[in-house]
């Protein structure tokens, strides 16, 4: 298991669990981050992310991303 930021682009990662504070959690989970979904890097800006998870393109901030575990 590794963080979303050390993810290869363009290759698909299962979501194996989401971290942080409870509001954190369920912003996460309402944008589509579930544990078991599949989450693609599509680009890095400036040590954000940009990502395809459920059919959607979400922009993720790089703190965001490190509690998202692949």
């Amino acid at each position: 298991m590794m963080p979303l930021t050390l993810a290869s682009i363009g290759e698909e990662n299962i979501i194996r669990r989401v971290g942080g504070n409870p509001d954190i959690k369920k912003h996460l989970e309402d944008m589509g981050f579930v544990a078991g979904g599949i989450v693609t890097i599509v680009a890095t800006m400036g040590g954000n992310l940009i990502v395809n998870v459920k059919e959607s393109r979400v922009a993720i901030s790089r703190e965001m991303a490190q509690r998202i575990m692949v």
